[in-house]
């Protein structure tokens, strides 16, 4: 395990599900959130499983958000964010799977 800071980054695909949501102070949440995961991400969230797996997923404002993260080669890379809503095509979930399929991870 690295130790120390990892510097945080964001795909073009997470900035872009971040900038969709409406509620600004919601905005800001995630993303200090985000930013705490320079320290010792490995340990932050769960590790995802089937497709996702190598992915990580922390829970956010009331459980009810998720940052989709992986950590590889020191840094840690937001990859999506979003509501986890289990059963819907917006499921921050589902769309991570799609991203992942398109190579945008």
């Amino acid at each position: 395990m690295t130790e120390g800071v990892h510097p945080v980054r964001w795909t073009a695909s997470a900035l872009k599900m971040l900038e969709d949501i409406m509620n600004r102070r919601i905005q800001a949440k995630i993303f200090e959130r985000a930013k705490g995961l320079n320290h010792e991400p490995e340990k932050q969230g769960k590790s995802l499983i089937g497709e996702l797996a190598g992915f990580r997923s922390l829970r956010v404002i009331g459980q009810r958000y998720r940052i989709i993260f992986r950590v590889e080669q020191g840094k840690v890379f937001i990859t999506a964010v979003g509501i986890h809503k289990d059963g819907s095509r917006s499921d921050i979930y589902s769309l991570a799977r799609k991203l992942l399929h398109l190579k945008f991870v």
